[in-house]
């Protein structure tokens, strides 16, 4: 397992916190630093595990789309999508909790065509209208023989949304594309054509499930 390089000053400055704490409440004897030094420690663990980023296999394919984020599936829905793909779409829409992996995957592989960063709200990223009106950074990609969306949306905790790649940049199926920090939804625009494998509920992780299809010659 390692860590994301984004969580290093965050798990430095906790253990460097803790072990402060230890120091004072060696000399002082006061149980209350005691305390805070223990919950330092617990926080630089949270923080270790928060960013970690565990290397992914699966299925592999030229006409597979995989998910691009760890999280939970909470809709799916028959869009239309303006910027990138100019026309229908379905979007797959993956609420990322505290406890999941915060990493990105490009779900297939290809050319970075679209990158686009927007500032935004901070409402809740499970909600409808966080797709168009949060902060979010927007990754499209061209697999040859169709295209893909990504979406990184911040969330109401979310602090920082990292995106790994520029335009021009030719991405392998399933590599990091970026990051966002303590909590967040990622959506993906896939064509219509595609014949999903997930519905509303399923729990998925980047890289590795395959969130659906292309007929063989499909646009």
């Amino acid at each position: 397992m390692t860590i994301a390089r984004e969580g290093y000053v965050f798990i430095a400055a906790a253990t460097a916190l803790a072990l402060a704490g230890f120091a004072l409440a060696a000399v002082l004897g006061n149980w209350l630093l005691w305390l805070a030094a223990y919950g330092f420690v617990v926080l630089a663990l949270f923080l270790a595990f928060f960013f970690r980023d565990p290397q992914r296999w699966g299925e592999r394919g030229e006409n597979l789309i995989l998910a691009p984020a760890d999280g939970r599936v909470v809709q799916i829905a028959q869009v239309e999508e303006p910027v990138y793909l100019k026309g229908p779409a379905r979007r797959v829409s993956i609420f990322l909790s505290l406890f999941d992996v915060h990493v990105q995957r490009s779900p297939v592989s290809g050319v970075v065509e679209y990158r686009d960063y927007r500032p935004g709200k901070r409402m809740a990223a499970w909600k409808e209208r966080a797709s168009l009106e949060n902060e979010q950074a927007s990754i499209g990609i061209n697999a040859g023989s169709f295209r893909v969306l990504v979406r990184q949306i911040a969330g109401l905790v979310a602090q920082r949304i990292v995106t790994d790649v520029q335009r021009g940049d030719t991405l392998r199926q399933g590599e990091r594309i970026g990051l966002i920090r303590f909590g967040s939804r990622v959506d993906a625009f896939v064509p219509p054509s595609a014949r999903l494998r997930v519905k509303p509920g399923d729990r998925v992780y980047s890289g590795q499930t395959v969130l659906g299809e292309l007929p063989e010659g499909a646009p």
